[in-house]
């Protein structure tokens, strides 16, 4: 089967019927028709369809076992060139998305091309199946299947004495039986939680009771299976209204396990808390994944600096210096982490013993910690940019009133009528005040984990012996 059409992602996913609860009831039908996830489901579907309709321009590659048109996010590199086809194409999606869907199919397809290609790691070691790794990348890149993905804990207990007590909220294995392994309890944050064909379940690293180590996909309808969605923030099917929201909210769920069935063939690890470490800390999960997210944090960049620079032309404010400081901000953030995504595909090298091209860590760790803090500024500079115009937005059912004309009328601005003005504030208030807006705010400062936790990694993951020899020699001469 080749890449699908949109059309075929919303058939599958209606046909699942996955359990799926929203404001204390289970949606019943096509949960593609239902509001808080209608627009989310077709804003995918648009993007298979480029996929698709676009498969000779780099979205796409040939299968070296069936020859079919494969979805470029999971292609495994074997050179540079490779590399750079995966961020055009990566690059391509984001641009119909403005970057605000960060569980686009890319990101899940990267995690687990990046799984299925460190495989070697687990080869020998106690409750590891690499073979089954393999065979499941090979199926679900066959198939274009789409993936959500859990590995968080419960936030019961934060504390550094957590594990002195027991755990009974973070799912675990309760039983092994001859069909598979069976898991219950509780974890968060699925995002796109019960609208995609799978579901890929990790243990974070670090843990310390092998009943949470393990590593399994299932489809999203396996019994058993529960997504408990938080409220949505759409706020309506008006793009005029939410132009963001009414597309791209991605709904976040807390995901349920009520006993559920994994068969064999879908356990990668289980019981093996070391081979669980390595997977994230040896393979090659960091670097293929931080590529992706960088690769769409900078279309999501250059989309705050188009919208920040039309506010400016729109309301004649471009003479002041504050407002060309704030402007020239989000350009140094756009080019920093553009150099920084190219350079680690330059200073990126081939590991011998797959013959992966790996790209640098360090500059995507440095990317994506800088981005956390970038990201909520930016959308500060919006807001001070736009000022009341950001409160100033009447609805579209205003302007299509008795009253519209004089809307826009009184809220034109130096070359825009009332509405076209208030269009753009709308966008930039969805960005960057609405619910939909926080949560964005919420999701980019944390995507990678904590700021600080990062810091301190990039602190001792990074060479700083080069520098300390050159300072010792600069003294001595």
């Amino acid at each position: 089967m080749p890449a699908i059409t949109g059309e075929e992602y919303i058939r599958r996913i209606d046909a699942l019927e996955s359990e799926v609860w929203i404001d204390g009831e289970r949606i019943q039908g096509n949960i593609s028709q239902h509001s808080a996830f209608q627009g989310v489901i077709q804003s995918q579907a648009e993007l298979y369809d480029i996929q698709h309709s676009q498969a000779e321009e780099m979205m796409t590659f040939s299968s070296d076992t069936t020859g079919h048109q494969i979805g470029t996010s999971y292609l495994i590199p074997k050179t540079k060139q490779d590399l750079q086809a995966r961020r055009k194409m990566i690059q391509r999606w984001a641009r119909h998305t403005g970057g605000l869907m960060g569980r686009s199919p890319d990101y899940m397809n990267t995690v687990l091309a990046s799984y299925a290609a460190s495989a070697n790691i687990l080869e020998g070691e106690e409750n590891c199946f690499p073979e089954r790794l393999r065979s499941f990348y090979e199926y679900a890149r066959e198939h274009d299947l789409s993936f959500t993905h859990t590995f968080l804990k419960p936030q019961s207990n934060r504390s550094t004495l957590s594990v002195l007590d027991e755990d009974v909220t973070n799912a675990k294995i309760v039983k092994s039986t001859d069909e598979g392994i069976i898991i219950k309890g509780a974890k968060l944050l699925a995002t796109q939680g019960g609208i995609t064909d799978e579901i890929i379940v990790l243990s974070a690293p670090g843990g310390i009771e092998e009943a949470e180590a393990y590593a399994f996909s299932i489809p999203s309808n396996t019994p058993g299976l529960k997504f408990v969605a938080r409220e949505s923030f759409v706020t309506g099917k008006s793009r005029f209204n939410a132009p963001l929201s009414s597309r791209f909210e991605e709904m976040d769920t807390i995901v349920l396990f009520d006993d559920v069935l994994v068969p064999w063939e879908r356990v990668f690890i289980y019981k093996n808390i070391k081979a669980m470490d390595d997977l994230y800390k040896k393979g090659k999960f960091t670097p293929f994944t931080l590529h992706q997210i960088v690769s769409r944090q900078v279309i999501k960049i250059e989309l705050l600096l188009g919208i920040a620079q039309i506010i400016v032309e729109t309301i004649n404010i471009s003479e002041y210096q504050h407002v060309q400081s704030k402007v020239t901000e989000i350009i140094k953030g756009l080019e920093t982490m553009q150099a920084l995504l190219i350079y680690s595909e330059e200073q990126g090298l081939i590991e011998e013993s797959t013959g992966v091209y790996i790209p640098a860590r360090q500059p995507l760790y440095i990317a994506i910690n800088q981005f956390q803090e970038l990201y909520p500024r930016f959308t500060e500079i919006l807001q001070q940019l736009g000022a009341s115009g950001m409160m100033t937005i009447p609805t579209e059912s205003d302007f299509e009133s008795s009253i519209g004309a004089d809307l826009k009328n009184y809220l034109q601005a130096t070359d825009k009528n009332g509405k076209e003005r208030v269009r753009l504030f709308r966008l930039a208030w969805d960005i960057s005040m609405s619910a939909f807006g926080a949560r964005q705010t919420l999701y980019e400062r944390f995507f990678f984990g904590d700021p600080v936790r990062l810091s301190q990694t990039i602190y001792h993951t990074y060479d700083k012996q080069p520098a300390c020899t050159f300072a010792e020699k600069f003294m001595k001469e």
